[in-house]
C-alpha cells in the first residue's frame, strides 16, 4: 500500500534531534528521506552513547564503530548520503539533489549555509516550488538569533523548567527539566505541520515557501495554559509537582504500596470518586463542590484524600476507580510502559531488520491511518550506506565518477 507522502522526497541537512524527529515522521508517511551527513562523523547522535546498537558487520570491513541508540530514535525510513557540503563539488551534488527534491530540512546556525550557497535565496533560484524548512534555537530574526540553542537551555529559557519540579518550598524543590529533550521534539512536530502545510499550499498555487521555525518560539508556545493563565491573572505559575494549576483533584496520591494517578475532570467523576473512597460528605461541602472551590482549597482536600488511599494498595484504587470511569492510571517505568497490555495492543514496539541482518528495535508512529499506513521501510542507516546508490540512481553518476568522488573524500560510503 502506498503510503500518503510516497511521492514525496525530502532532503534532509539536519542531525540532532528537531529536524531527523520531523524528517522520520514523514519518512514514515511514505516519502523518500535522503539524509545528508558528514562524511567520517555523521550525525552528532550516532556518538551519543552508550548504550550502542550492534556494530554493523561490513563484508569490505572490519566491524565499523556501533551507532548509538540515540541515532535509532529518529532516523529510521532514511537513506544516508555521506557527503562534503563544505566542498564545491559536495555543493553542487546538492543542488542537483534539490532539482529532484520537494522539501529542504535543515538547522544550521543563521547564514551557516548561505555561504555554501545552500540557502533559501539560492535553492529557490533554482527550485522555486521548494519548501525550505530552518530549524534553529532562536529564529533567524532578533537580538538572540545568531546564539546556538540547546533543548536544556531553551526548556529553562522558554519557561518549562520553571513549572516543572516540586514547589520550591519542599525538600528537592525547584527548576527541573524534563525528562526528554521535549523542546526539540516538538519542534520536529510543528516542523512536520508546516512542511505538510506548505506542501498543500504549493500544491494549490505551484509555489514554495520558507518556514522559519526556532526552539524558543514552540517552547513559549507550548506552554498552553500555563503562559495564559499568566497573562490573563498577572500571576507567575510555580512548580506544582505532580499537582495541576486549574484541576482539583489532579495529581499523584499515596496509597499503601505506591503512589498512583488521580485525574478527575469535572465534578461528576468527583463525586464518583468520593463515593468510591467513602468521602461522600465531601461532594456537598461548598470548599469542595465545584472544581473552582476544590482549587481554592487543594491542601485540605488533598490531604483528606491521602488519608483515604493511603489504606489501600494502588490496584484496589485503579480498579475502583476504572470501574466508575474515574480517570486513574499507574506511575510507570519504561519497562513497565512497554509491557502493559494497551501498549502491546497498539503496536508501540517495533523491529527493524538491517540491512547487515541485525534486529533494531524502535518505538512505532502512533499514528493510524486507515488508508494510507505509516511504514517501517528500513531501519536507521549506516553512515553513507546509500551513497553509492544515491548518486548513480538519482544524480546517474557513473561508477567512475562515484570513485573519484570518494578518493577525492567529497562522498563517503
Amino acid at each position: 500500500m502506498t503510503g500518503a507522502l510516497s511521492h514525496i522526497r525530502v532532503l534532509d541537512l539536519s542531525r540532532i534531534l528537531a529536524g531527523p524527529w520531523a524528517s522520520q515522521i514523514l519518512g514514515d508517511m511514505g516519502a523518500d528521506i535522503i539524509k545528508i551527513e558528514r562524511p567520517v562523523t555523521g550525525d552528532d547522535t550516532r556518538g551519543w552513547g552508550p548504550p550502542y546498537l550492534p556494530a554493523f558487520e561490513d563484508s569490505a570491513q572490519e566491524n565499523t564503530q556501533p551507532d548509538a541508540a540515540y541515532f535509532a530514535c529518529t532516523n529510521r525510513n532514511k537513506r544516508s548520503l555521506a557527503l562534503d557540503i563544505t566542498a564545491p563539488e559536495g555543493q553542487a551534488l546538492v543542488r542537483e539533489l534539490v532539482k529532484q527534491s520537494d522539501v529542504v530540512l535543515e538547522n544550521f546556525k543563521v547564514g551557516g549555509l548561505a555561504k555554501y550557497g545552500l540557502d533559501y535565496a539560492s535553492l529557490s533560484a533554482i527550485k522555486p516550488d521548494l519548501v525550505y524548512c530552518s530549524i534553529t534555537g532562536f529564529g533567524q530574526t532578533g537580538p538572540d538569533a545568531h546564539k546556538a540553542g540547546y533543548d536544556f537551555m531553551i526548556q529553562a529559557m522558554g519557561g518549562l523548567m520553571s513549572v516543572t519540579g516540586q514547589p520550591q518550598d519542599t525538600a528537592g524543590g525547584g527548576p527541573i527539566k524534563v525528562g526528554v529533550a521535549l523542546a526539540d521534539i516538538l519542534t520536529g512536530l510543528y516542523a512536520t505541520s508546516a512542511i505538510l502545510a506548505a506542501l498543500a499550499h504549493r500544491g494549490e498555487t505551484g509555489k514554495g515557501q520558507y518556514i522559519d521555525l526556532a526552539l524558543l518560539d514552540v517552547q513559549v508556545a507550548t506552554l498552553a495554559n500555563q503562559a495564559t493563565n499568566y497573562l490573563v491573572s498577572g500571576k507567575i505559575p510555580t512548580q506544582m509537582g505532580n499537582a495541576h494549576p486549574n484541576l482539583v483533584p489532579y495529581q499523584s496520591f499515596s496509597a499503601s504500596d505506591g503512589p498512583f494517578i488521580l485525574a478527575v475532570g469535572n465534578d461528576t467523576q468527583f463525586a464518583k470518586f468520593c463515593a468510591i473512597a467513602g468521602l461522600d460528605n465531601l461532594p456537598g461541602d461548598l470548599r469542595f463542590k465545584t472544581n473552582r472551590a476544590r482549587v481554592e482549597n487543594r491542601d485540605i482536600l488533598s490531604a483528606k484524600i491521602t488519608a483515604v488511599t493511603a489504606d489501600k494498595p494502588v490496584d484496589h484504587w485503579l480498579l475502583a476507580c476504572s470501574g466508575a470511569g474515574i480517570p486513574c492510571g499507574p506511575i510507570n517505568d519504561i519497562e513497565q510502559v512497554f509491557k502493559e497490555p494497551q501498549v502491546q495492543h497498539r503496536g508501540m514496539k517495533v523491529d527493524l531488520q538491517r540491512s547487515d541482518g541485525a534486529s533494531i528495535p524502535g518505538v512505532a508512529n502512533p499514528i493510524k491511518f486507515s488508508d494510507t499506513p505509516v511504514t517501517y521501510r528500513t531501519a536507521p542507516p549506516k553512515l553513507g550506506e546509500h551513497s553509492r546508490a544515491i548518486l548513480a540512481s538519482e544524480l546517474k553518476l557513473s561508477e567512475k565518477e562515484i570513485d573519484t568522488l570518494i578518493q577525492r573524500q567529497i562522498i563517503a560510503n
